[in-house]
């Protein structure tokens, strides 16, 4: 039975625990997937408060001159691995058939560390993914109100409740790919509040994407917030970034949960803020969908891409001109010095919005040529990447046929997942927006959507738990104190 919230949160420091406690919020307005980039609502980028000058005096100070060797160091190694990325292409990409998920080569292993995504096969039949889109496109029909964007030719779906939606998020397998794929991170503190093997399901939007749609088209970004990556209250609680403001670049694991956990990755509350920890990124395909058309393309640079685009707002060209962009000249690391007088830029970075690249502002990481398109994928694979992954969707979609996917991200069980676990929850029975997208009415007046008394008949106990609808098991022998404690306070905080 659901009763009200109790929480239960022990373990961290008192700053960790008032960072959990943020059921309350102000609602957020109405809106589309337009909402969360700069570059796509048409808004213009305002300069950030001068405290961001300060900021990045702090963040640097006493590791200058080990800044300027790691800043060079990682230069080069970006001009070494853009020529293997461009050769390679899509090829690059990891690609794992979702029955052999138990016995991957470890040469594959490393290269899902390296790369940072992954492609895996048939997770579900491709017919069942077919009738999953048949399903929601039932549902669309049914309620033709429905919010989208653009508005007058729907691409993305403002729907999180539709019977498909929740049914994908609760397979067995998806649960199951999703558990191996956070395999991946690992926590230098075993006492640490996390556990891969319980998936928490977060409700996000669907793209049916229509044949020479020019409007869904989506630049390099970086989800997980954008300014909170540097500020002391944002990433910096958990010190995730410290090695690369250190100057130590190449001792940064991006796999290391442990740091995540404290980390504040919506500050601003924004349409385009996400509040969980989402370890990756994903969508289940429902077509059949190749390069240009439609579908994602990615910078399989992971730990260097995420390096350069927080150390770019500390260095600034010698000579740089906009008709000399992205020239060898440019690019040589003895052109790019250390900026003498921190400025408050950081490029691509806006509060309240994801974090954007270009190849403007970006030289170094040859976006147009290190951007590559994930294979070619068929209803029920799964496509994933990290969380600190640069991703974009393509311009234009040049392809025949409708390129679909539900997007569905693999989160870990941890304390605040659990508590926006419970916020979602009560969106889910209202039929409201999930609690990290616009708001407004959403689907609480539509036909058909799901309830608590379907999920009970379509979802096993285990995707009846990912969605904070029943209590999680604790079933790991050899699991961690952090583990074992995850479970009981969490299923404490859902009153389950």
């Amino acid at each position: 039975m659901i009763r009200g919230p109790e929480k239960v949160l022990r373990r961290h420091p008192p700053s960790y625990n008032r960072n959990i406690s943020r059921a309350v919020r102000t609602p957020k307005s109405e809106g589309d997937i337009s909402s969360v980039f700069v570059s796509l609502s048409g808004g213009a980028t305002a300069p950030l408060d001068s405290r961001f000058a300060k900021l990045k005096r702090k963040l640097i100070r006493g590791h200058e001159d080990r800044l300027r060797e790691s800043w060079k160091s990682l230069l080069r190694d970006l001009r070494d691995e853009a020529e293997i990325i461009q050769t390679s292409s899509t090829s690059v990409i990891p690609e794992i058939p979702f029955h052999h998920i138990r016995n991957v080569p470890l040469e594959v292993q490393n290269e899902v560390r390296k790369r940072g995504v992954a492609v895996i096969r048939g997770v579900v039949s491709e017919a069942e993914a077919l009738d999953l889109k048949d399903d929601i496109q039932g549902y669309i029909k049914a309620n033709p109100h429905s919010r989208a964007f653009p508005p007058d030719n729907p691409q993305v779906y403002e729907l999180y409740w539709s019977p498909a939606q929740v049914r994908a998020r609760s397979h067995p397998n998806l649960l199951q790919a999703q558990r191996f794929l956070m395999s991946f991170w690992h926590s230098t503190d075993p006492s640490a509040m996390i556990s891969t093997d319980h998936p928490v399901s977060y409700a996000d939007r669907l793209r049916i994407r229509n044949p020479g749609d020019a409007t869904f088209a989506l630049g390099p970004h970086v989800d997980g917030g954008s300014v909170e990556r540097w500020e002391e209250n944002g990433y910096g609680l958990g010190k995730v970034y410290d090695q690369i403001w250190n100057g130590q670049w190449q001792h940064y694991d991006p796999w290391e949960s442990s740091a995540r956990l404290p980390a504040v990755t919506d500050l601003y509350n924004g349409a385009g803020s996400c509040s969980m920890f989402r370890m990756f990124q994903g969508w289940l395909s429902m077509s059949d969908t190749g390069p240009g058309e439609g579908t994602l393309l990615v910078n399989p640079l992971l730990s260097k891409a995420t390096a350069y685009f927080l150390l770019r707002p500390f260095f600034s060209p010698i000579r740089w001109s906009h008709d000399t962009a992205a020239t060898a000249e440019l690019l040589r690391p003895d052109n790019w010095q250390l900026e003498e007088k921190p400025t408050s830029t950081l490029q691509g970075a806006t509060p309240s919005h994801c974090q954007e690249l270009n190849d403007e502002w970006h030289p170094h990481l040859q976006l147009p040529g290190t951007m590559v398109h994930v294979p070619r994928v068929r209803p029920g694979d799964y496509v994933a990447w990290h969380c600190d992954t640069i991703h974009a969707v393509d311009s234009r979609h040049a392809g025949k046929t409708d390129s679909s996917v539900l997007y569905i991200p693999a989160c870990p069980l941890t304390e605040a997942n659990a508590e926006y676990l419970v916020r979602q929850r009560e969106s889910f029975i209202q039929g409201t927006p999930a609690p990290d997208f616009p708001g407004g009415k959403g689907e609480s007046e539509h036909v058909g959507r799901a309830t608590i008394d379907y999920m009970k008949r379509a979802a096993s106990e285990e995707g009846q738990a990912a969605m904070g609808l029943h209590e999680w098991a604790d079933t790991k022998t050899q699991g961690t104190e952090g583990e074992h404690d995850i479970i009981q306070n969490c299923n404490r905080l859902l009153s389950l």
